[in-house]
């Protein structure tokens, strides 16, 4: 919620701050960018001093970004904020991905991760909701006002939540340098092979939805759907339905066929359909396809972790989790801000369209290159 209320609310933020859309998609690269950065220190911490309290720290650091975010009165101030943002988004994925791929048994993990990740659609659906109540009555800053509610949800698990058995039974926690070191030594291929395509899959993605809710609201005369606030609104919410099912299934498929197969059809299923979705103009036709679109253009975010998690041992597992999930979000940082300068020349719908070939580039890296890794036991 916290990550998408920005894609919420970027037109109105842009008024009133007095930037065009193209620095408004330089703001949400910046933020990607940071969760690279986010991922490899709270993913070290993770190795180092374990998931759970990783997670606490990284939590707060977001949602304290979030709120401060309200008191921007400049874009240098907007940009510093939402990079404090990004370092705590990249930094709680790393954490939570480990201490859940950790806990559960290889024949379920892929279906559990799903149900977890899943919740970033409720999370989208979420920050929609709270901009269309919030921004009409008492205006974008207030917006960012509610993001500092999920440090809450950190004091809980600082009390409850307890670290995985084979993090604790580690007879050594490496340094930073030779965490860095095995990152890329023994396991290089796997780092890179990985980098690869997760920031093509992410560049399809960010790409395309953080530009989605200005897209729907954009006149028709300047390649939008032309939605007032509340249509566009319910749209987003209704396009989440389709990502929230895309990522349980996606475990499902995953712990079925394997990763690498499962990937592909989400891949080639999302290059496919983006540009039919950006061609349709009638409200009911974008309804229908919208859930579709969001199933295959963000399902795949389920299998990261629990691929991740079986390409490395214990010792780096959240580092490179973190690392390769995050420097791939922060790759996919040029997407926005592509989409938001073509969109000045072509319309926005010409540039969400040009996003499938992401996802095809995606599809093409995972058949050559990734290993197959279905329910490998962890090391």
């Amino acid at each position: 919620m916290d990550l998408m209320l920005f894609a919420m609310i970027i037109v109105y933020v842009g008024k009133d701050l007095g930037f065009s859309k193209g620095m408004s998609g330089m703001v949400a690269s910046a933020t990607l960018i940071a969760t690279a950065f986010g991922g490899l220190i709270f993913g070290f911490l993770a190795d180092r001093i374990g998931r759970a309290k990783s997670m606490v720290l990284s939590i707060l650091c977001y949602s304290v970004g979030t709120a401060l975010c309200g008191f921007s009165d400049s874009l240098a101030q907007l940009i510093a904020f939402r990079v404090l943002v990004g370092l705590g988004v990249g930094g709680e994925w790393s954490a939570g991905a480990a201490l859940i791929t950790e806990t559960w048994p290889a024949q379920h993990r892929g279906k559990v991760m799903a149900w977890v990740q899943s919740a970033f659609a409720s999370g989208y659906a979420l920050a929609a909701i709270v901009a269309a109540i919030v921004l009409p009555t008492l205006g974008w800053r207030w917006v960012f006002a509610v993001g500092l509610l999920p440090a809450l949800f950190g004091l809980w698990v600082r009390r409850h939540v307890a670290e995985p058995e084979i993090w604790l039974n580690q007879k050594k926690r490496l340094t930073f340098s030779e965490t860095i070191g095995e990152l890329f030594g023994s396991y290089r291929k796997h780092t890179i092979i990985g980098l690869s395509f997760t920031a093509a899959a992410m560049c399809g993605y960010w790409g395309l939805f953080t530009w989605i809710p200005s897209y729907l609201s954009t006149p028709v005369s300047e390649g939008g759907a032309g939605f007032n606030l509340m249509q566009s609104t319910t749209w987003v919410v209704i396009m989440q339905v389709g990502a929230a099912i895309g990522f349980i299934t996606f475990g499902y498929i995953a712990d079925k066929i394997g990763r690498k197969k499962a990937f592909m059809f989400f891949f080639v299923g999302a290059a496919l359909l983006v540009p039919l979705y950006t061609k349709v103009k009638s409200p009911e036709m974008l309804l229908i396809l919208g859930p579709i679109v969001a199933y295959f253009g963000t399902g795949f975010y389920s299998g990261f972790a629990p691929t991740f998690a079986e390409l490395f041992p214990t010792a780096i597992r959240a580092t490179a989790q973190g690392f390769i999930y995050n420097t791939g979000r922060a790759a996919s940082a040029l997407a926005p801000a592509m989409v938001g300068f073509l969109s000045g020349n072509y319309g926005v719908g010409s540039a969400l369209a040009m996003t499938s070939g992401f996802f095809l580039l995606a599809a093409l890296l995972v058949f050559f290159f990734l290993p197959e890794t279905k329910g490998v036991e962890l090391e």
